[in-house]
This record gives structure tokens, C-alpha cells and sequence, in this order.
């Protein structure tokens, strides 16, 4: 497993360059993936056809997106890695394609589904993005969950900027397949692959009980807690992210 490439696909509502802080040194070990996902950061939202329009947004278009680079950049198997939404997708590739996870690598996510309050609520975010477009209330609205007070004014800025740059049309998109997720409890248990959870102390979206939940449903599974650092870890505590990964992987 320590010689497959990692693919780390990055949180909502932000894009791949929440993994700055993480990638050159994880870089030095390994070959190192990024993407956007589709709508958001440089990655564009596919258009629908009139046919598929009345379509509710699933992860598993997403998912498909990642299986289709994995094949474009000839990858048979990978380490797959999400935090938040992007955990989220990574369960919708386990899902869709077992036998190209090598390993899995859940941070600051769930395997739950959303209750349906935060159901209303994501649609909610998706009705108002397409409505006045996301910048300045999106960041407001989130920015207190996604970042435990302890956060630099470094940290708080960037993730600012990074909802600011979000298209509106991908931040809806990915707010309403989210919503339409299904439960993936079961999908862990019957994962027959290594896999490592990290979770914030301090996590308020995805606390260390729904990372417990999934590590007790993981047949191998290596839990990481971070002190003192919220629903971002790598960008909150990249250091501690590296030393997670890298531990686990060796």
C-alpha cells in the first residue's frame, strides 16, 4: 500500500487547494492527487442534458468523476482519501469500485446519512447560492463550524478566500447530492481495506463520535485524534495530518 499514489479529495465548500499545507510533504513519499471536484475550484460543472434535467445530484456522478481520471492517469488501484464532503465521495468510489481502493483515509467526515433538518438545511445553502451567489454569507455561515477558535487568523482568511472563489452553481450542485447521500455504515463493514480516521478534538460538524462510529464499523481501522484543532484539520493542523498519514502508511 505505501507505494500506491494518494488521492485526496478536499472538503465543501472549498476545492483542492485546502491541501496546500499537506501536499509537498506528503509529496516527498508518495505521488500525491488533488482534483476539484465538478462545479467547484477550476473543475467545471457538466452540463445536463434535457433528458437527465429533472435529475436529482448524486455523489456517485462525482464518484464516476474520479474513477474516470483514475483510469485517464492509468491507475489501477489508489489510496483514497476525503475530508468532509470529500469523505463522502470517497465512500461513493468504494461504493461504485472497490477494487480500486487500496486504502481509505476518512478525515473529519461521516458514514452516516443526513438527518433531515440538515436535509432542509443544505437545500436551503443550494436555493440561496443560485439565488445572490455565495460570496461573503456562505463563508459567514460556515466559517464558525469549520474552524475551532483556536484557528490562526492565517487559517480563517484562507478559507474565506477559498468559499469566496466558489462558483454558486457548484456550491448548489454539491450541497443537493450531499443532501441525497445515502447511509454507508454497512459499505465500511464490509471494506476488506486498511484505512485510517482523523478527526479534530474540536470538531463540531463531524465530531469524534461519528468517527468512532466508523472506526467500529472498519475491520482495520487506525484512529487519529488531533488536539485542540477543528472540522479542518489539514489546514488547521497540517503537521498533524502529515504525521497521521505518514505513520499509517509506513
Amino acid at each position: 500500500m505505501t507505494e500506491l499514489p494518494l488521492v485526496l479529495l478536499h472538503a465543501f465548500p472549498l476545492d483542492a487547494r485546502m491541501w496546500d499545507p499537506v501536499r509537498a510533504p506528503l509529496a516527498e513519499r508518495f505521488r500525491v492527487i488533488t482534483p476539484d471536484q465538478r462545479g467547484l475550484g477550476r473543475s467545471p460543472l457538466p452540463e445536463t442534458p434535457e433528458t437527465e434535467a429533472e435529475t436529482e445530484p448524486s455523489l456517485a456522478d462525482a464518484a464516476r468523476d474520479v474513477i474516470a481520471l483514475l483510469d485517464k492517469l492509468e491507475l489501477d488501484q489508489v489510496v483514497l482519501g476525503g475530508c468532509s464532503m470529500g469523505g463522502y465521495l470517497a465512500m461513493s468510489v468504494l461504493r461504485q469500485a472497490p477494487e480500486r481502493v487500496g486504502g481509505l483515509i476518512l478525515i473529519d467526515t461521516k458514514a452516516t446519512a443526513d438527518t433531515p433538518e440538515a436535509g432542509q438545511t443544505r437545500l436551503d445553502v443550494a436555493n440561496r447560492a443560485e439565488a445572490e451567489g455565495v460570496k461573503g454569507w456562505l463563508a459567514d455561515g460556515n466559517l464558525p463550524n469549520l474552524l475551532a477558535d483556536t484557528a490562526s487568523a492565517d487559517v480563517s482568511t484562507r478559507v474565506r478566500e477559498l468559499i469566496d472563489e466558489q462558483p454558486p452553481s457548484g456550491v448548489a450542485w454539491a450541497a443537493r447530492a450531499m443532501r441525497n447521500r445515502p447511509d454507508s455504515v454497512d459499505l465500511l463493514r464490509e471494506t476488506d481495506v486498511p484505512a485510517l480516521v482523523i478527526v479534530g478534538e474540536r470538531d463540531a460538524i463531524t465530531p469524534l463520535d461519528a468517527a468512532n462510529t466508523m472506526v467500529e464499523a472498519l475491520p482495520d481501522a487506525t484512529l487519529a485524534v488531533l488536539p485542540e484543532v477543528g472540522h479542518l484539520t489539514p489546514l488547521e493542523d497540517p503537521a498533524g495530518v502529515v504525521e497521521a498519514i505518514l505513520g499509517w502508511l509506513s
